[in-house]
């Protein structure tokens, strides 16, 4: 600001500091025009100068004379708008500045000017559209509508942005390029003509034909085609495909009276024969719509003649009227309904239920207009450009009852969106809910296929994805999807296709689990058609209504319905349910928003998931994990996925307080806390293992933590500790809650120092007499005063609004921490976590961050009071991902909640189902024994590739089995997870490349500055060194092997690192693997070295039952590196005392010098001597260096008992699987001999295995096979182990006993 601006001004004599005035006089100062060409307005507005675009981009297009210039023009606006918001778009402002910083170090100009340009989006925006607008007139122009390839690229790029600022461009530039790759008007207008001409063709079968879909509306060009043939086939095409819903028992097509009149008899397909009501239609095309006043009494006159006698007055109005004119009308629909309501009354006779006007439009697609009997034959707008049967096959009235919906413009010709506006009584905070609903029909056979179901559900995503683009729709909006199928399906029953359609949508779940979750589907309803015989044995339609819903709760459950349609106006009187063994029947139209659905509503404004969805979400997850697995197997495998993969049950306390599992219907939840019993099967457990998951209800009080919260969160923790059970906390919340007295703000004075005068502060808050008395006693603790009693205290009689929410908040804190030590932890933060449920994250150590949930202390805002300035702008500046993963706080980031539930799943999947349980093993493809051929070199490399391997050369680990976390902090060391043969284990490799740390500037210090700080490969940092301590202790609590990759030179000993404690955390690696519970191998993989305080740390020893050493032949161990040695045990004179004793030209000269008593020669052969040492020196330095060397090789360390063995690299992985198999059963074995006899060390237990044994304890491949054949054997030496030990224990106490008597 201007004030902390001028507060930093250091002033030589502040004495001399005048008052700033305003001038008032006059500054002589002449006009000037500003000279600008239309090229320059251009650009500076795109540079985020003020313009006017509008006129700009009228400008630089007048006087272009060719569409080739025009293009090229418009294309470079486009492209440098691009150039610049691809910058900003799906990113963090803060990233981004940080990055363009860096790239641009030299030239910070360009930081600004980017900024800049952004800053003026709105402008910018307004630029681009008037220059899309601008394209939509070169056909006019240049004769030419063909866009150049690279204009076209351009749009393309601008039409797929995606982020909410560019949906109009995008939307704008998306239909400019549909025009462009439309077939000219008339070709497609031939190519019908001809097939009409066609004598042979089976106008029934081109009426139901795929191909038509786009050629429905073309067919009216041809109402008044020169051919009467073309005429009359285009006009019984149209009806029969416009009517393809519907049963037509007759069509006919004729001319009289000088118009071309089409009428036929039709009933609902989906009633039976016996019940349907027959309807009449009638088709008349008129000259011109300027006579209709004087036409339609004869086109009525006609149809009475039609109709006859047997008018089916009885059941209402249920005919139809279609009026086509063959040229156009600039009446429009008013005048259209002033002729149609002045024959009402013949209408009415007729039983006319609706009037349909077509209204032709030059090479495009005709008008349609409306005009609807119950509204008096006035127009229905939301029929509006619509086929006649189309609001029916789209069931507009449906959602029409209980919502205010609005047409928004729609790809496909049959799809049709629509942003519904939910009617209210009252008002509502937020405003009315609102659902976006897309809905079409298909006439494509395959929709119950996968294939075709995947198809025709993208392309209703694709609708959605582009309906959020558009104004109308706000962020927070539901989505429906329906589609009517007319196919109609042959050979099958209404429970054959609920049972693939299940099926289905299963799969489709998991494939598209991350768009529909993206764009809110809360529904996805398809309406299917079977033929099939009615109970008159006559051939009818049967409707079924496949159903997947979120509507009450479970995330898109599938149901199906058999539907019983009114045979009189075809809507659906009730739905039936297929699959239960009693099928209920029930009246259905689209309603209003559940609690449920106001509850998903307010999780998405936080940018959420609501708490209940995320067991559809573990669900869709769980099948798109086996669906991977049994795809890694490859073809020919056996294995499928089980049924009832998963399953839950909610926790919840009882009446006593007691935690109780069972089920509730979601959404009454009264608190802000959740959390399930889950039971999957997953490929590690097909038979199933149970998780528990605790989760914030942010639609309860913001998911805030208070006293009720608190003890649930408790109690499930201690329920997954009882139970020894993997716990996941799903966090989003606001922190502890905060609350007052509510009912004590109407009651409460104000004691002023001066009552006329308040300003002068005041002595106390009191309460009057009556107020005070009527409190419950407790709620305040106050005195006696004049006026009435002065508060000292306010306690309340609600518990849960203070400091006891703290209390609490330390309690659950503890839990986790006790939690952590005892069982696997995992947590995900979606949305945002605050206060308490940061630290709680944190002290569940294992954290997955979803990019747009940050995890903070306090608010920004707060911070922004506290510092008296704007400092910072956004949550994401204290605890986005940003700060959070280079910390290391973070262990993975993800995009939403879809693929952090993903992530949950792949973690557990390296976890055994229960405390002490053996590793979680699956079967995999990968074979063990195969080579590793992605072969570490002498020179940096990627060691990801070493463990993961490439497409080409598979690495250590199983195939896509590696896993890497906490991927941003200490980034000279890679930590992760992967299988080997498909046992889990934890992973440590070592940076060989220089690698970059990055400290960000702080906002809140104007003179900080971002810090890069180079790391070297090979070292441990104190960041790197804390890492490798972190995922020892966590490889540790999820009880697995650990394979360590040692590569390191040593430690980083600089005053900088000294001062950021690398003593402290270099020795917390030694503390991890000293508590190490599980096998360790620490490995030396070729051209890898493991010198000085880097292998103390890392040295069997510290642990010697579970850890062990190997190391590649190529590999090197030592204190110091050669070059080092050289320096301290091979210097120099070393080296020169072996050069004279082994160079012969050097011992020749040796012996001349002793020989020469002349000084004068004396000097001349030390010259001598002395050249020739300067030759050999560098050869010498190398062998030296070489002697060195030897030492620090595998054979001196396996020599002297440093490490167990050599291991080449190509056959590691086979060795290191059957070790780790050898030592998990053989320390299960053990563990559970100790078990049975406390009195046995773990050496005494594991002789006693090996007493058992009759071959090569070294084997292992042999004793892993020992353990599998021998199993019974082994479980009865345990029994038999605790026999003996009972047994002794008991003779002891009895001697005891006896002693003591």
């Amino acid at each position: 600001s201007a004030g902390v601006l001028l507060g930093s001004l250091e002033l030589k004599d502040p004495s001399k500091v005048k008052k700033i005035l305003n001038f008032e006089g006059t500054l002589d100062i002449q006009d000037a025009e500003i000279e600008s060409d239309a090229k320059s307005d251009v650009t500076n507005i795109l540079a985020g100068y003020k313009g006017d675009s509008e006129a700009a981009a009228v400008a630089i297009l007048e006087g272009v004379t060719s569409a080739d210039e025009a293009a090229e023009i418009v294309t470079e606006t486009l492209n440098e708008f691009v150039r610049v918001e691809s910058l900003f778009t799906g990113s963090i402002l803060d990233d981004v500045v940080r990055d363009l910083t860096k790239a641009n170090a030299e030239n910070l100009d360009v930081v600004i000017s980017e900024n800049q340009a952004h800053q003026q989006l709105a402008l910018r925006k307004s630029l681009v559209r008037a220059m899309l607008r601008q394209v939509g007139t070169f056909g006019d122009r240049f004769g030419s509508i063909v866009i150049p390839a690279d204009l076209k690229e351009s749009l393309k790029t601008l039409a797929e942005m995606k982020d909410k600022a560019y949906g109009e461009l995008a939307l704008s530039a998306d239909e400019v390029l549909r025009q462009a790759n439309v077939a000219s008007f008339s070709s497609r207008l031939n190519d019908l003509k001809n097939i009409l001409k066609d004598s042979s063709a089976d106008l029934v079968a081109l009426s139901k034909s795929m191909t038509l879909s786009a050629g429905v509306d073309l067919l009216t060009s041809l109402f008044n085609d020169e051919d009467e043939s073309v005429r009359s086939a285009a006009v019984e095409v149209y009806i029969r495909r416009v009517y393809r819903s519907h049963r037509i028992e007759d069509i006919s097509v004729q001319e009289a009276n000088g118009r071309l009149t089409c009428t036929w008899t039709f009933s609902f397909a989906d009633v039976e024969v016996s019940q349907s009501v027959d309807r009449f239609g009638m088709l008349s095309i008129v000259p011109s719509y300027s006579t209709l006043q004087t036409d339609l009494p004869s086109v009525l006159d006609e149809m009475a003649g039609k109709i006859g006698e047997s008018s089916p007055s009885e059941n209402g109005p249920i005919n139809v009227l279609h009026l086509a004119s063959t040229s156009g009308f600039e009446g429009g629909a008013d005048a259209l309904q002033t002729a149609i309501v002045a024959e009402e009354r013949k209408l009415n006779m007729l039983g006319i239920r609706q009037v349909n006007t077509l209204i032709p439009v030059p090479e495009k697609d005709p008008e349609y207009y409306t005009f609807m009997q119950c509204d008096g034959y006035s127009e229905d707008k939301l029929r509006r450009n619509m086929r006649p049967t189309f609001p029916y096959m789209l069931e507009l009235a449906r959602i029409a009852e209980n919502f205010d919906i609005k047409r928004i413009p729609a790809i496909g010709r049959n799809v049709q969106v629509y942003v519904g506006t939910e009617k209210m009584t009252k008002p509502r905070r937020g405003g009315p809910p609102q659902v976006v609903f897309v809905r079409g029909i298909s006439h494509t056979p395959g929709l119950v296929s996968e294939k075709g179901a995947y198809r025709s559900l993208v392309a209703g995503l694709d609708e959605l994805e582009r309906a959020q683009s558009n104004s109308e729709v706000n962020l927070q909006s539901s989505s429906r999807i329906f589609l009517h199928s007319l196919f109609e399906l042959e050979n099958t029953t209404p429970e054959e296709v609920s049972a693939r359609f299940k099926e289905v949508i299963g799969k489709l779940k998991s494939q598209l689990a991350t768009r529909l979750l993206k764009l809110r589907v809360d529904e996805i309803e398809t309406k299917v058609r079977i033929s099939t015989a009615g109970e008159d044995g006559k051939p009818m339609v049967q409707s079924i209504r496949l159903v997947a819903s979120s509507m009450e709760g479970e995330w898109l459950k599938p149901n199906a319905y058999t539907e019983k349609p009114d045979p009189v106006n075809g809507v659906t009187r009730e739905y039936c349910t297929i699959d239960d063994d009693s099928p209920m029947c029930f009246l259905d139209s689209y309603g209003t928003s559940n609690i449920v659905q106001t509850k998903r509503s307010i999780a998405r404004r936080v940018g959420s998931t609501y708490a209940y969805d995320f067991l559809g979400l573990m669900e869709v997850g769980l099948i798109g994990e086996w669906n991977q697995h049994i795809s890694d197997l490859g073809e020919g495998t056996s294995v499928e996925i089980p049924s009832n993969i998963f399953s839950s049950e909610e926790l919840f306390e009882n009446e006593d307080g007691n935690l109780v599992a069972g089920s509730r219907q979601i959404g009454t939840n009264k608190i802000g806390m959740v959390a399930w019993h889950v039971t999957m099967k997953s490929p590690e457990y097909p038979d199933g293992r149970e998780v528990i998951f605790i989760a914030n209800d942010v639609t309860v009080q913001s998911g805030s933590f208070g006293v009720e919260e608190d003890e649930l969160y408790y109690k499930a923790s201690v329920y997954a500790r009882e139970n020894k059970l993997p716990r996941v906390y799903i966090a989003c919340n606001a922190g502890a809650r905060i609350g007052l007295v509510e009912e004590l703000k109407p009651m409460l004075q104000i004691k002023f120092n001066d009552e006329a005068n308040p300003a002068k502060g005041f002595e106390y808050l009191y309460l009057k007499d009556e107020d005070y008395e009527a409190l419950a006693e407790g709620t305040v603790l106050a005195h006696k005063v004049p006026e009435g009693w002065a508060l000292d205290d306010v306690i309340g009689t609600d518990h849960g609004i203070g400091v006891e929410n703290l209390q609490g908040s330390g309690k659950i804190a503890g839990e986790t921490s006790r939690a952590y030590d005892e069982i696997f932890t995992l947590s995900y933060v979606t949305g945002r976590s605050v206060g308490i449920g940061a630290y709680l994250v944190r002290l569940g150590q294992r954290v997955i961050q979803m990019k747009q949930g940050p995890i903070i202390l306090t608010g920004y805002s707060a911070l922004n009071k506290l510092l008296g300035s704007e400092v910072y702008n956004s949550q994401d500046q204290l605890g986005g991902p940003q700060i959070m993963y280079p910390n290391g706080v973070t262990h993975e980031t993800v995009e939403d909640d879809q693929e952090g539930v993903a992530s949950m799943l792949k973690w557990l999947s390296f976890v055994p189902k229960t405390v002490g349980a053996l590793p979680a093993s699956r079967a995999e493809s990968d074979p063990v024994d195969r080579p590793v051929e992605w072969r570490p070199t002498p020179t940096p490399y990627d060691p990801r590739l070493m463990l993961g391997g490439t497409s080409e050369m598979a690495g250590f680990f199983d195939k896509g089995s590696w896993k890497e976390y906490l991927n941003g902090w200490g980034k000279s060391v890679i930590t992760g997870r992967g299988r080997l043969g498909g046992i889990p284990m934890g992973a440590i490799a070592v940076e060989t490349r220089l690698v970059d740390k990055v400290v960000p500037a702080d906002p809140a210090d104007p003179n900080s500055r971002e810090a890069v700080l180079p790391q070297a490969g090979q070292v441990l940092f104190p960041d790197s060194s804390y890492k490798t301590a972190q995922a020892i202790r966590d490889f540790n609590k999820e009880g697995l092997p650990v394979m360590i990759f040692a590569n390191w030179r040593g430690f980083s000993g600089g005053s900088r690192d000294m001062a950021g404690e690398i003593l402290k955390f270099g020795a917390m690696i030694v503390d991890a693997l000293r508590e190490y519970e599980h096998p360790v191998y620490i490995y030396l993989p070729p051209h890898g070295e493991l010198r000085g305080g880097s292998w103390v740390v890392v040295d069997p020893t510290i642990n010697e039952e579970k850890m062990e050493m190997y190391a590649d032949p190529d590999s090197r161990g030592g204190i110091l590196e050669p070059a080092g040695i050289t320096e301290v045990k091979f210097r120099l004179p070393d080296q020169l005392k072996v050069m004279h004793r082994l160079d012969p030209q050097l011992k020749l000269l040796d012996s001349e010098l002793e020989m020469t008593e002349l000084e004068e020669d004396q000097k001349d052969i030390k010259a001598q001597i002395a050249a020739r040492e300067d030759i050999l020196k560098p050869v010498y330095l190398q062998a030296a260096t070489e002697f060195a060397d030897l030492h620090d090789k595998t054979g001196r360390m396996k020599a002297k008992g440093v490490i167990r063995s050599a291991v080449s690299w190509e056959n590691s992985r086979k060795f290191f699987y059957y070790r780790a198999k050898r030592r998990i059963a053989e320390d299960n074995f053990v563990g559970r001999l100790k078990a049975a006899d406390a009195s046995l060390s773990s050496a005494d237990a594991r002789n006693m295995v090996a007493s058992m044994f009759s071959g090569d304890w070294e084997d292992d491949k042999a004793v892993v096979t020992f353990f599998e054949e021998k199993a019974g054997e082994l479980n009865d030496k345990v029994l038999s182990v605790k026999t003996s030990a009972m047994q002794a224990q008991i003779e002891a106490l009895q001697k005891e006993l006896d002693e003591s008597s």
